[in-house]
């Protein structure tokens, strides 16, 4: 009731001031009229439908005023009489002065409306904490020490500060009856007054014109100053809140660094999302799975400036820049995530580079730099492998994009010839998966018509879908074209025969390379803020800034992820039972060993062969070494040392020839050979432990990978240098050796003779046989027939047997009279030959007919042991070949016994040192690895291990996705 009298009252004076207005005629309209009696049912006005004001409403919806209690008016008794005509200005000024009071109050409320309303959109916009929550649970209660709530709280405005802004509505009454008495003292005049009212229509309409358009801009102007005023109050409220969120949630993350909790720490959603891109990066897309995950693909023609957006992006100058040339060689995987520090890591190192420092922003750009050389193979300029790279840091949206080499279109000298194609390659294959996310950059100072990246989009995207265009370097093209609203066109996509989710505006600096990102950014904001872009809407707020573009792309790339992961999930399930129904069907006995486990295991076994040649006992060593070095050296012991020694007459000049042919040989061949042949002695003895089957157990599977190792192990092993030094003078001394103890020394020389000279025979009638042909019997028996050169080889032996027998001490060389004689015999019974072919024939023949003579030589002396302890005196027997032989068996053995020793002792280690050696490096190797472990079997395997890898790390996935909903 107290609300409608003093409404009542508040409308009898709004009556009483506008009987007396000079030069209006009629009433007012209502928004004219007192705020309060506009509020209730004016009985003047009964058809009218009033409300309550916007002001009032906002009033008590939203400020504190609703909870105070009103104080109660008390207004003066209005008194009617005349007012002269003088006294009129001071009345309309006083109503102007109320109505700007009761304007002044709206805004401040409005204006207080307004930024609380900033206030909580600001604090919506604030990172939630709840997914660091297991990592603070102890320290929860201890924010208060490093944050003065209470501070806090005293700087927000309250109640009371916003009712000191409300008027005094006592005050407003007592001045209201001031003016009511000043206005109605002349009460005579009242009726002259209200004459005058009915004055010219025309000069009415046009003061009430020029009032309302007056109050109206005041409003606007009130507001918009009011507005300004608290929002720069709230806005330095936020920036301090802010602040020091920045700094709780900086202290958080520390927490574990310093030590406080020893817990380990969780992956985040986009680490474990980026793991599962890795291994599907290396999965062979066989059984028509292929990777359908999202990630953002940044396309453009060479130099638009992706590398730009993506270090905008990322918030850090971390790819390598060059002044026109190609810089991107191959794709580059950037996985963004939030962190407490600034820092980069590749996926295949430990290292962390610090992007706030810049000397570990250059180590980082020179690292890639390096790795897109290396992945760059000879003869050309870009390759397919992608460079895995992390980087965390505060603010960072969470996302997974790929840089791709810039679109060319010529190729340029120095560039390989299949440049272009090979960029347009691997573009494709990264934007025909349905659910990458295009970002597709176009250079906006230059022509649009020059590019050549949006056929290629629209190609893969042709709905748009998927794709979002930015158009980089605005400032520029402000500045060049003549028409700003072709920039709009771009943008609208009016211009391109590609469609797109979105589209962006953003600036990516001043063309100067050691410009800082938040240089940039400043930049950007500045020029946007200044742009007539923006300021005749060509371009919407949400539509410029690298800003809004990463929150947009990472918006998008979260919702294909939610919408796609598990129908990729699903997919490798299928795929998984696929497999493991083929390998239960193929192989039901075998475990599934992936090509690294096979690897494993091989080099466990030939790591166990290795040790196994530790074990071979010295008289197997020895058997083989003296052996292999007899067949080695047999021949020129044979044909250079005995058979020119035994021509000649005496045994002092045999003994003497011997002698110095032995000296010889050991200073310049024996050394060498013997080493020669105890290292090819241990390369057979090691393959034959690497090839040896091992039964039921052997897998043929290891066998390519076994006769690598093993080639590469004999290439990098040497025998030591100071071997041959040492030998040479102990193979010395014991061929200075003649005297031979006991009869069963004898015995072996003898024995040692006789196998060498009957080997020797045996080869010369071989020889002889290939000359001329085959023997009455096996042309009778096997049906064979001589040629014509195997008729005069036969011819020429038979009459140089015929002059052997009759001089059977005949020397070894023929003369020429000899050679003369053979040759007439010949020509006698029709038989044409050259005098060559009469040597050769002798060789063989008398080579045999030596054979044999030593032959039996080698018998008389079998008991020829005593008389060669008296030293051959008073005895025509005459045995320095046997003791030659024997010279030269003691040599085999002491030789074989120091290379075997030379063999266990070092040799066989230094042997094992370097398997080992070459097994680390090919398990390095993963390409080597490939090559050398091949089959159905380790694809179907390296297939399983990879399906069920995924499968897991999709779950987790997943699952992690599912807890942060």
């Amino acid at each position: 009731m107290w609300r409608l009298r003093r409404a009542a009252v508040a409308c009898e004076v709004c009556q009483s001031l506008v009987k007396h207005s000079s030069g209006i005629k009629g009433s007012l309209p209502l928004q004219k009229l007192h705020l309060v009696s506009r509020s209730i049912y004016h009985s003047h006005y009964p058809t009218l439908k009033l409300q309550r004001p916007q002001l009032r409403t906002s009033f008590q919806q939203f400020s504190s005023l609703t909870n105070l209690p009103l104080r109660k008016l008390k207004f003066s008794p209005i008194k009617y009489g005349y007012q002269p005509r003088r006294n009129f200005w001071p009345a309309r000024l006083a109503t102007r002065l109320l109505k700007l009071r009761y304007l002044i109050l709206g805004s401040a409320v409005g204006g207080g409306y307004t930024a609380k309303k900033t206030f909580d959109q600001w604090k919506d916009m604030i990172p939630d904490l709840s997914e660091y929550k297991w990592i603070v649970p102890d320290i929860v209660w201890e924010i208060d020490e490093y944050i003065d709530f209470e501070k806090i709280r005293k700087a927000l405005p309250n109640s009371e500060d916003l009712v000191k802004l409300a008027p005094d509505f006592d005050k407003i009454v007592e001045s209201l009856s001031l003016l009511k008495d000043f206005f109605t003292s002349g009460s005579p005049g009242e009726t002259a007054f209200r004459a005058t009212d009915h004055g010219s229509e025309s000069d009415k309409h046009f003061r009430k014109v020029s009032d309302k358009e007056k109050i109206d801009q005041l409003q606007e102007e009130l507001l918009h100053t009011q507005s300004k005023i608290w929002n720069l109050k709230y806005q330095r409220i936020l920036e301090r809140l802010e602040k020091e969120n920045k700094e709780l949630r900086k202290l958080v993350l520390q927490k574990d660094d310093k030590g406080i909790h020893h817990r380990k720490l969780k992956k985040s959603l986009i680490d474990m999302y980026s793991e599962v891109l890795d291994v599907l990066s290396d999965y062979d897309a066989s059984y028509n799975t292929q990777d359908h995950l999202p990630r953002v693909v940044v396309v453009g023609d060479q130099s638009a400036g992706k590398t730009s957006v993506l270090e905008m992006i990322a918030q850090a100058r971390i790819f390598p820049r060059g002044s026109g040339e190609m810089m991107t060689r191959s794709p580059v995987k950037v996985t963004l995530s939030e962190g407490p520090h600034h820092v980069a890591l590749f996926k295949d190192s430990s290292r962390e580079f610090d992007l706030t420092k810049e000397e570990d922003l250059a180590a980082l750009r020179h690292e890639i730099e390096l790795r897109m050389r290396k992945n760059v193979k000879e003869g050309c300029t870009v390759s397919p492998e992608t460079i895995s790279l992390n980087v965390k840091g505060p603010g960072l949206q969470r996302m997974v994009l790929v840089d791709l080499p810039g679109v060319i279109n010529t190729v340029t000298s120095g560039m390989a010839p299949d440049t272009k194609e090979t960029i347009f390659s691997i573009s494709k294959a990264y934007m025909q998966n349905p659910n990458a996310i295009i970002l597709c950059i176009q250079d906006g100072s230059v022509d649009a018509e020059r590019s050549i990246v949006t056929d290629l989009v629209s190609q893969m995207d042709p709905h748009g879908r998927r794709t979002i265009f930015v158009l980089t370097k605005v400032d520029l093209a402000e500045k060049n074209v003549a028409s700003p609203s072709r920039i709009q066109q771009i943008i609208e996509g009016k211009l391109f025969p590609m469609k797109a989710l979105g589209y962006f505006a953003v600036v990516t600096g001043k063309g100067n390379s050691s410009e800082s990102i938040e240089a940039i950014r400043e930049y950007e904001e500045e020029f946007f803020q200044n742009s007539k872009l923006l300021k005749t809407s060509m371009l919407k707020a949400h539509q410029v800034t690298t800003r809004n573009l990463s929150l947009a792309v990472s918006d998008c790339f979260w919702k294909m992820v939610r919408e796609s992961v598990e129908q990729q999930a699903d997919s490798f399930k299928a795929t998984r039972f696929n497999l493991e129904t083929e390998w239960k069907n193929n192989y039901p006995r075998l475990r599934e060993l992936d090509r690294n486990e096979l690897f494993e295991k091989a080099k466990n076994e030939i790591l166990d062969e290795v040790i196994s040649l530790s074990q071979v006992t010295p008289k197997h060593w020895e058997e083989i070494l003296q052996q292999s070095l007899w067949e080695r050296v047999s021949t020129h012991v044979i044909e250079n040392i005995y058979l020119p020694a035994a021509q000649t007459m005496n045994s002092g000049t045999f003994n003497t020839t011997v002698d110095i042919k032995l000296k010889q040989w050991t200073d310049k061949q024996l050394p060498n050979k013997a080493v020669e042949v105890a290292w090819e002695t241990l390369q057979e003895e090691f393959s034959r432990f690497m090839t040896e089957p091992k039964g039921k157990e052997h897998d043929d599977i290891f066998d390519k990978l076994k006769e690598a190792v093993k080639e590469e192990s004999i290439k990098r092993h040497k025998w030591n240098d100071f071997a041959e030094d040492s030998l040479r003078v102990i193979q010395h001394n014991a061929l200075e050796d003649r005297s031979i103890s006991d009869k069963q020394q004898w015995d072996a020389a003898i024995y040692f003779m006789e196998e060498a000279l009957q080997a020797r025979l045996k080869d010369t009638e071989n020889a002889i046989e290939n000359m001329v042909g085959p023997d009455w019997k096996k042309r009778w028996l096997y049906w064979k027939n001589r040629t014509q050169e195997q008729c005069v080889h036969n011819e020429t032996k038979n009459e140089l047997e015929k002059m052997l027998k009759c001089n059977e001490e005949h020397p070894a060389y023929l003369a020429s009279d000899e050679i003369t004689t053979v040759r007439k015999n010949l020509e006698s019974r029709g038989v044409e030959v050259d005098p060559s072919l009469i040597k050769d024939t002798w060789h063989q023949v008398y080579r045999r007919h030596f054979l044999k003579t030593a032959l039996n030589h080698c018998n008389l002396c079998r008991r020829g042991f005593y008389y060669y302890q008296r030293h051959f005196v008073d005895s025509e027997l005459e045995c320095n070949d046997v003791v030659l032989f024997w010279r030269i068996q003691r040599m085999l053995a002491i030789t074989a016994n120091t290379l075997r020793q030379q063999l266990t002792n070092t040799e066989v280690r230094r042997l094992e040192k370097n398997v080992k050696e070459v097994l680390e490096d090919f398990a390095e190797d993963g390409e080597k690895k490939i090559k050398l472990l091949t089959g159905k079997r380790v694809q179907l395997a390296e297939d399983l291990k990879k399906v069920r890898e995924i499968q897991e790390k999709l779950d987790a996935f997943i699952e992690a996705l599912h807890q942060e909903k």
